[in-house]
């Protein structure tokens, strides 16, 4: 193995190579978007530390997914209307944003799963050919 593969783990890397591999799908933080979107709809409110905690139980990819890529998600949601967010001050400690699904989120999200079944069926097209080419 060359010697710039032989790198320890990257953050964020393949969990199956000892050397910096693109196969852990890292790169696929626009899908955090429907995740959130499911997430707030099975939940409810939810605050963001505790949806960054259950986040890799959804994940369409098993990279580490950065809590700043979460947050920056939440802030794009709410921005165009899919999500809203207010301060929890009822309970000690200092105030946490709890976000919420709205109405428009709720479209959004079955657009979402519009889309991403359109990509499952090309994903299987995809691995059926490719497994037929390395036999």
């Amino acid at each position: 193995m060359p010697e710039q593969q032989q790198k320890s783990k990257v953050k964020g890397g393949c969990t199956r190579h000892d050397y910096p591999c693109t196969c852990a799908m890292g790169h696929l933080y626009r899908f955090v978007e429907p995740v959130l979107l499911l997430m707030l709809q099975e939940r409810g409110r939810s605050y963001g530390y505790d949806l960054f905690g259950d986040l890799g139980k959804y994940a369409f990819t098993d990279a580490e997914i950065e809590r700043a890529v979460l947050y920056r998600t939440l802030r794009r949601l709410e921005a165009n209307g899919y999500v809203s967010s207010d301060w929890d001050i009822t309970e000690p400690g200092p105030a946490r944003r709890v976000y919420e699904l709205t109405a428009a989120g709720k479209e959004h999200l079955s657009e979402w799963a519009q889309v991403l079944n359109n990509v499952s069926l090309s994903m299987a097209r995809f691995v059926k050919r490719a497994a037929r080419v390395s036999k």
